[in-house]
């Protein structure tokens, strides 16, 4: 069986993530990796968590990347940053949708 991959929507995203602490990043990096072989369907709590309709966030201690699915077993990263408090910020999810509609526009 084929293995998925796991990319940046663009380059803005690439930079939030490069932007994260280095822990952060390195910890999003080997769950990245978890799904390369796994699937985010042979994953779960502790590494990724669904939020809402198609947006699922990698947990990588306090930083969070928000992702979809896309088609051709791909997960698309849609926004990166360092959550702050318990709840998800709406604002980072707001961010997210809109960045999956070019997804869906694309």
């Amino acid at each position: 069986m084929s293995k998925w991959t796991v990319e940046f929507l663009n380059d803005s995203v690439e930079a939030e993530f490069d932007n994260l602490p280095p822990q952060v990043r390195a910890k999003a990096v080997q769950i990245s990796k978890l799904i390369v072989e796994f699937g985010p369907a042979g994953l779960g709590m502790p590494y990724i968590r669904h939020v809402q309709d198609k947006i699922w966030e990698i947990r990588a201690s306090h930083g969070r990347c928000l992702y979809i699915s896309a088609t051709g077993r791909k997960v698309v990263i849609l926004r990166c940053f360092v959550k702050k408090s318990n709840k998800l910020p709406k604002k980072e999810l707001k961010i997210a949708f809109e960045r999956a509609r070019e997804i869906d526009n694309g």
